[in-house]
């Protein structure tokens, strides 16, 4: 299980770029963490307060997942 604590347990082993090519950028892998560590934290919060409002778990988490479904990204050729 993933949480706050232990959202690295997430990341795959290398990033690798469209090509195929490991992202070896020490600055853009750190940038990329911080940037996957708030997500994990805006996403249990948003999972706590959904099951103390009484929503279902399973309800929130298929919201979560349709919202990185249809993410767009601007710079798709």
């Amino acid at each position: 299980m993933v949480g706050t604590e232990n959202w690295k347990e997430a990341l795959p082993q290398d990033w690798l770029g469209p090509d195929g090519e490991k992202v070896a950028c020490t600055e853009k892998l750190k940038v990329l963490e911080e940037n996957i560590a708030e997500l994990a934290e805006l996403a249990q919060e948003a999972l706590e307060d959904a099951v103390l409002m009484g929503v279902d778990e399973r309800e929130l988490r298929d919201t979560l997942s349709r919202l990185v479904s249809g993410l767009i990204n601007p710079y798709k050729k």
